[in-house]
């Protein structure tokens, strides 16, 4: 059974009941989890009582269920507020928008992996729910806090001042009218400003129309607008035009494209063991024309074994407590995001290196990067060579086409007397392929072409012709990830995974020769 903590954004709270409310489960959207994305399908999980906790503290109990409601859309629910001073400050907080998301905390074991690495979550079950300040998923909101005034900290008879008849006493509890809605990064809206004994003030509102207006009134002589003008006065509190940071990351390193292995076959890894065997054909029986009389012509079939290493691919990171508690889920996105994606890079490395190492090396050289010429050369040597070694596999022809980004530019030049032939064409019965500057993928010569950003220059084996059945690549997994924390505080993220290059014939890839 594996466990998630996912955060969704408190929508509502309601200070007149001791209540938070709002929605805790989004289903079919994605958000950042503990495991990475994550999304819930619909029906996937169901509303339940569960406890309120603090940030995922499991000692640190605030509330508890008071209502759940449940469509084929959303889960939402209504927590009654203990009285406690954790209970207090947590009203406030989310009345406040300082603590307002909420993050469900699931154990499933029904899921599937989307091809971006995502995890959709078929069945689980909701545990418990979380008061957080970091939610992921925008569209689940506090919607109402509530805190009744009897709730308020006990006063002494010396707080209590004494009136007469006649007598105006300020009231110590705000109208509900009076308090503002705040639209920013999040909506809060207070029905009450009294919790728990404390008085919380309206926020300012950094608008044109809004600083105008408190212009105005400070102008004649009210001092709640002037306060609210001194606020708002970027010139003197700079601080009040903060520098944001998106949630946007740009990132010009990583890529999980994975070129070379996309070019071949695919197996699934054996469920045990470091190394594999593969049964293979070495010799076949014969079959002559012989004179009458004369014997049979006489050969066994012969057969051995190919041994296929597993290799293990993995790769950590260590960062600080206060990095995992104090940051945004955009950086465990991201850190995900790059691991995977390195991942992805060196699979891709490897298959690309195997495949250069155990190929047919063309015997005519060519000084540089070929002419167009020169590259149908390459092609029909290596289709005819591929074949002879693949004849016997159920598809024996050379399908595929590995380049490097320097030939692949060179592609994307070529021309037969000033008209372009490897690139779109106008007249597709004279189309000899396509190589555009935003084709990593297309058709070059009757091949499927495949461009590894890994591979460069134009040195041996930068053009690969290839039959994928040739080549298998086995995993059984894309990856998977180990979390631990050390003696020091810090905290260990690794990834890793298994898989294997099975040359199954050498002479199914056929390479260029640089003289």
């Amino acid at each position: 059974m594996k466990k998630v903590l996912t955060p969704f954004t408190v929508t509502a709270t309601d200070d007149e009941s001791r209540t938070i409310s709002g929605r805790i489960v989004t289903f079919e959207e994605t958000g950042n989890t503990s495991i990475g994305k994550v999304q819930f399908a619909v029906g996937s999980i169901e509303a339940q009582p569960v406890l309120l906790n603090l940030e995922h503290d499991r000692t640190r109990r605030i509330g508890s269920t008071l209502s759940m409601d449940q469509t084929d859309k959303e889960i939402s629910a209504t927590f009654k507020i203990a009285k406690t001073t954790a209970g207090n400050d947590a009203l406030v907080e989310a009345a406040e928008g300082l603590r307002d998301g909420f993050s469900v905390e699931v154990s499933f074991d029904e899921y599937e992996t989307l091809k971006d690495g995502t995890v959709r979550i078929l069945k689980g079950e909701l545990t418990a729910v979380a008061l957080t300040s970091e939610p992921a998923i925008r569209s689940a909101r506090v919607e109402s806090v509530a805190a009744t005034e009897e709730d308020s900290a006990p006063t002494t008879d010396a707080d209590v001042p004494t009136t007469t008849e006649g007598d105006e006493v300020d009231n110590t509890v705000t109208d509900a009218s009076a308090v503002e809605t705040v639209e920013a990064a999040q909506s809060v809206t207070a029905a009450a400003t009294t919790v728990g004994g404390f008085s919380s003030k309206p926020r300012i509102e950094l608008t044109a129309v809004k600083y105008l207006e408190n212009k105005i009134k400070a102008a004649l002589g009210d001092e709640d607008a002037r306060q609210s003008v001194m606020a708002a006065d970027t010139t003197d509190n700079a601080g009040m035009v903060p520098t944001r940071q998106l949630a946007e990351v740009v990132n010009g390193l990583a890529t999980s494209i994975r070129p070379s292995i996309d070019a071949i076959s695919r197996g699934v890894l054996p469920d045990a063991g470091m190394s594999f065997e593969i049964p293979k054909v070495t010799q076949v029986p014969l079959v002559e024309t012989e004179a009458e009389g004369a014997a049979f012509a006489d050969r066994d079939l012969e057969s051995a074994f190919i041994s296929v290493p597993v290799l293990k691919f993995a790769g950590q990171q260590k960062f600080s407590v206060e990095l995992f508690t104090r940051t945004s889920p955009v950086f465990f996105n991201e850190l995900l995001t790059n691991m995977s994606a390195a991942m992805a890079n060196h699979q891709n490395k490897v298959v690309n290196a195997k495949l250069i190492a155990d190929s047919t090396l063309d015997a005519t050289t060519v000084a540089a990067y070929p002419t167009a010429a020169e590259l149908l050369g390459i092609v029909s040597r290596g289709a005819a060579s591929v074949y002879g070694a693949t004849k016997g596999l159920p598809n024996p022809f050379a399908r595929n086409m590995i380049v490097s980004t320097g030939q692949w530019a060179n592609l994307m030049s070529l021309n037969d007397a000033g008209r372009p032939i490897y690139n779109t064409v106008t007249n597709p019965s004279n189309q000899a392929g396509v190589a555009t500057p935003t084709s990593l993928t297309g058709q070059v010569a009757g091949l499927n072409l495949y461009v590894d950003p890994e591979n460069g220059g134009d040195g041996d084996g930068t053009i690969l012709i290839v039959n994928p059945s040739a080549y298998t690549f086995y995993e059984s997994g894309q990856y998977q990830l180990r979390a631990e924390s050390t003696a020091d505080g810090s905290i260990t993220v690794g990834i890793y995974s298994f898989g294997a290059i099975a040359t199954k014939i050498a002479a199914g890839a056929f390479k260029n020769n640089k003289a």
